[in-house]
């Protein structure tokens, strides 16, 4: 209890900061409709800001080593809170991919400064519990970002102000604590490659994980106004999608440690292809089964990165996880930098069902790819623990520590 308490602070940042920065993609979104944004420039937004994710995962590290992590995380989340402030000054798509590149920044570099000081707190004894209520803080938060949509005013000065208004908030609890900062352990080597070599069909896994939620998540809601959704029901339609992820984890988990976990990916794919074949038919059933269908769908995908990263861990040493989880998290961006942009362009192409069609396909090319790694090696004799593994930063390997090999 001391040592939860002693992370309260940290744990306050990450709400507030998924409330600001994390209720910026679906609000740009329904925003960018109302101002006559293109379908394929409101994609481009989620595109620039997984780049800014991309470049604040490997800038942070070596930022809280130059000037220590309270301040590094200050200006993190002054370039977040300056980027949401600007978008109603400089109404162009163009200037607002530039703001939402910073918010990209500003999540990636936060998250590596709270994780990082996390690591340097907790023991093996007390990493699980630790990581158990991060995780129920982590998933808390972004139910809110989705949640707090439905309130606000697109196009609106107001909105954008009390979201950077939360995005500010966040400075206060982590610079004020009274707890001493750690030293900050070294950036991990980034290399891609080793996520290929110790597992292809996790590397691949990782790779759909991107594309299909970073199209959900930042396309999502054009999606939700093309079906005849209102905005307070949009932010319903995407909270269900997180709930459907937060509801898998534990039993998906137990299936990834019970059974073989190509097996166990293979089927959450056959699962993603079908609950894109639900959503595309419950368009026309009603706001209920839009929400259900979009629930099932983050039930079966979200998970899908967590057990990719695990199946990646049954072939690496000790030695390799820190890298190996940077590596994987890498990969993850490359498949979601690039899909809320061809996500958009299908849908203004070819209607609101587009979307689906592309990730039903990336989801048909790994069932294909997993039955063939199948045939090539043999399960592991000894795994590692199925752990839900965030998206957040590459320093989330060294948080997790030895936790797998228990």
């Amino acid at each position: 209890m001391r040592l939860l308490i002693s992370f309260a602070a940290l744990f306050i940042s990450v709400v507030l900061l998924q409330l600001g920065l994390g209720g910026v993609a679906p609000l740009d979104a329904i925003s960018g409709v109302e101002l006559g944004f293109s379908k394929a420039e409101i994609g481009f937004l989620g595109s620039a800001h997984f780049f800014g994710f991309f470049i604040g995962c490997w800038w942070a590290p070596r930022l809280m080593g130059d000037v220590g992590p309270s301040r590094a995380f200050a200006a993190f989340t002054a370039a977040g809170t300056i980027g949401i402030l600007s978008h109603m000054m400089v109404v162009n798509p163009y200037a607002w991919a530039v703001m939402r590149l910073t918010s990209g920044l500003a999540i990636a570099g936060c998250y590596t400064i709270v994780e990082a000081w996390l690591q340097a707190k907790v023991t093996n004894e007390t990493r699980g519990r630790a990581m158990g209520v991060y995780r129920v803080v982590d998933i808390a938060g972004s139910l809110g970002a989705q949640l707090i949509i439905g309130v606000l005013t697109p196009a609106a000065y107001v909105s954008y102000n009390l979201l950077a208004l939360l995005c500010c908030a966040a400075l206060f609890p982590l610079t004020l604590t009274k707890t001493e900062a750690p030293e900050m352990p070294a950036a991990p080597r980034l290399r891609p490659s080793l996520a290929w070599a110790r597992s292809p069909l996790a590397a691949a896994g990782v790779i759909v994980s991107g594309i299909t939620g970073a199209a959900f998540r930042m396309v999502g809601p054009i999606y939700g106004i093309e079906v005849g959704l209102a905005a307070d029901q949009i932010a319903l339609f995407l909270a269900a999608y997180v709930m459907g992820g937060a509801l898998a984890q534990i039993p998906i988990g137990w299936l990834a440690d019970k059974f073989d976990r190509r097996a166990v990916l293979i089927g959450l794919s056959v699962g993603g292809v079908l609950a894109c074949a639900f959503t595309v038919l419950a368009a026309d059933s009603g706001t209920f089964g839009i929400f259900v269908s979009a629930g099932l769908f983050g039930f079966v995908t979200l998970p899908i990165y967590s057990v990719s990263t695990a199946h990646a861990h049954d072939f690496a040493s000790q030695s390799e996880r820190v890298e190996l989880s940077a590596a994987l998290m890498f990969l993850y961006a490359v498949g979601a930098i690039a899909s809320p942009w061809i996500a958009s362009l299908l849908i203004a192409g070819y209607g609101a069902s587009a979307m689906f069609m592309m990730i039903a396909l990336s989801h048909v090319l790994l069932i294909v790819f997993g039955i063939f790694r199948a045939g090539v090696r043999p399960a592991p004799d000894d795994r590692t623990l199925y752990t839900y593994e965030p998206r957040t930063s590459f320093m989330i390997g060294r948080l997790l520590g030895r936790g797998r090999d228990k």
